[in-house]
């Protein structure tokens, strides 16, 4: 056979394959001080590409994202692709001492993955203590070319961004409260896509306005990128119909208030109404907290946008409608919310949930304290005690090497332990009277696991220092969240109620203040992978862990090489 021919048959035999590769999209990210003024503020704030929040993310189910991260900053940064599954390429994840090493000033590092079985909407943040209060941004996953939504197809799609604004540096007010052992101070605004509205003082012209045209379909693609508060979200006069979260498809449901936590992402369809006469009236767009802890411990605040119809006319003169938002802690209303989400679980889009369970984990999760240096006095609980947070009651302490590393060399003595408690220590009555000790303990401990195992993980949520929500976020997979109910998991009967047939798929899940969420995944991803409350503040103090997945036989399944640009601490 000539050579000419065997390389057309070659050719020919791998043309199915680059037909169906994705294109490979490059970005820089230049992360700069920027002054941006909110409030009556000027405030110089990190940002990317000089943008807040940063630039927007487009691309493809099957892309390969190449993104080069600039840091011209004091701070040292990374950055997190929050949701992206990074299969083999953990490197690339973000989480400052957990798959890398921060980029120190004047550095860069080139972040190289691909986005594999998402569709949907995920969001870049840093992930290095509080820098990721301005540092985030959208990355919108359209489905492959020619393959269509499973829902109308929208005729223009809008990402709206939740966040919070300080008048103050966000690392000036964790490191007091990490000194002191107190609470940090709240935010003072919310915004959507860095603007507040018009309901807080000076903040009239930073409104973001959102025009549509009646009879059309709109795609919301909601993210919750603030600190430290779940969010009740509304439209004034218009429902929405869920079609998707954490870049997964679920089966439509209509409500008129979405509950997304920090981490969550959920898109929405609106569809704008006819002109029936009321689209002449200005719809406000409502966001405030869903808030479970001690008043004082959040923004107690509302961020508008405004929804408008062109032509638009003057808004002075047409009437103002105000949405409907659950009070502050309506815990029923996000527990029925919660319950409506479930996956597709069709042909094109099958759930593949874990039907038995390798290794089952029981992690209790919320706050603590820890005693205070005796040469200073704390403003925790009481004097001589400081805030702390931990699962199955230990306080994750942060390594000052990246784990990922560590794990890949050979070298964790010193770094990490593979102890992590599968089960509490000490079991009590979870969500009832706190026991007298709420020390926690401290250490840098994980869970190793091997390649492909089937798991099944119960959070549940502590009443020591109060019952409170935790959205706990997964990094390197997505899972599903089979069962949640109130009070003390009961292994005997609840798992009986487990939904195996289309449990929601996602990577971040809210478990409910004084009660419990069951999640399954196959940890089918080799490398070391964070999970931690997405509550700042909580991470902050400890509310975190680590899996380590170990290479499988394959060589498909094993972790590749770092690197050669990875940041050194």
């Amino acid at each position: 056979m000539g050579a000419h021919r065997l390389a057309l048959l070659v050719f020919l035999a791998t043309l199915p394959q680059l037909l169906l590769a994705g294109t490979t999209r490059y970005y820089t990210f230049n992360v700069t001080m920027q002054k941006v003024t909110r409030l009556c503020t000027t405030r110089a704030i990190p940002t990317v590409n000089g943008k807040f929040p940063g630039p927007k993310i487009v691309t493809r189910e099957g892309d390969r994202i190449v993104v080069k991260v600039v840091n011209n900053v004091k701070h040292n940064v990374t950055i997190h692709w929050h949701g992206v599954r990074q299969l083999r390429t953990g490197w690339s994840d973000g989480p400052a001492y957990i798959t890398q090493c921060p980029v120190q000033t004047g550095q860069s590092y080139v972040y190289n993955f691909t986005i594999t079985g998402q569709r949907g909407t995920l969001f870049w943040h840093a992930h290095v203590s509080w820098m990721r209060a301005t540092l985030y941004g959208p990355i919108v996953i359209l489905p492959k070319s020619g393959v269509p939504f499973p829902f109308p197809k929208p005729y223009k799609d809008v990402p709206v961004v939740f966040g919070e604004w300080f008048n103050a540096d966000p690392e000036a007010i964790i490191a007091q409260a990490l000194q002191t052992g107190g609470g940090p101070n709240v935010s003072e605004a919310y915004t959507i896509n860095g603007l507040p509205g018009p309901l807080y003082n000076c903040s009239s012209k930073d409104t973001f306005k959102l025009k549509v045209q009646p009879g059309k379909w709109y795609l919301l693609r909601l993210i919750n990128a603030a600190l430290n508060d779940e969010l009740f979200f509304s439209i004034a006069n218009h429902t929405l119909t869920v079609v998707d979260v954490d870049a997964a498809y679920v089966k439509p449901f209509d409500t008129d208030v979405v509950l997304v936590t920090p981490g969550q992402t959920t898109n929405v369809l609106l569809l704008a109404k006819p002109d029936d006469g009321s689209p002449a009236a200005t719809h406000l767009m409502l966001a405030r907290p869903y808030a479970t802890g001690r008043v004082g411990t959040y923004d107690n605040t509302t961020v508008a946008a405004i929804l408008e119809y062109a032509p638009a006319g003057h808004i002075k003169s047409r009437p103002l409608l105000w949405p409907t938002l659950p009070v502050f802690n309506d815990t029923a209303f996000a527990a029925n919310y919660s319950a409506k989400l479930r996956s597709l679980a069709s042909p094109d889009y099958p759930a593949r949930v874990p039907m038995r369970v390798d290794r089952p984990f029981f992690f209790t999760v919320g706050l603590g304290t820890t005693p205070c240096p005796t040469y200073q006095g704390c403003n925790g609980p009481t004097n001589d005690t400081k805030f702390s947070a931990s699962m199955n009651n230990v306080s994750f302490n942060m390594p000052t090497t990246a784990l990922l590393k560590a794990h890949y060399d050979g070298n964790t003595a010193g770094v990490y332990t593979s102890d992590f408690p599968t089960t509490p220590s000490e079991p009590f009555n979870y969500t009832g009277t706190p026991p007298n000790n709420t020390n926690v303990s401290n250490g840098t401990k994980v869970v190793v696991l091997p390649y492909n195992t089937s798991v099944e993980v119960v959070l549940q949520d502590t009443s020591i220092q109060g019952a409170e929500s935790h959205p706990l976020h997964l990094h390197g997979f997505d899972f599903f969240v089979v069962g949640q109910g109130v009070g003390n998991y009961d292994p005997s009967s609840h798992p009986a109620g487990f939904n195996l047939l289309d449990p929601v798929q996602r990577n971040t899940v809210g478990v409910p203040a004084g009660g419990w969420v069951a999640i399954r995944f196959y940890a089918d991803n080799p490398g070391v992978w964070f999970m931690h409350c997405h509550l700042e503040v909580h991470t902050s103090w400890g509310l975190k862990m680590a899996w380590v997945v170990n290479d499988g036989p394959l060589p498909d399944q094993k972790l590749m090489p770092p690197p050669s640009d990875l940041p050194v601490c």
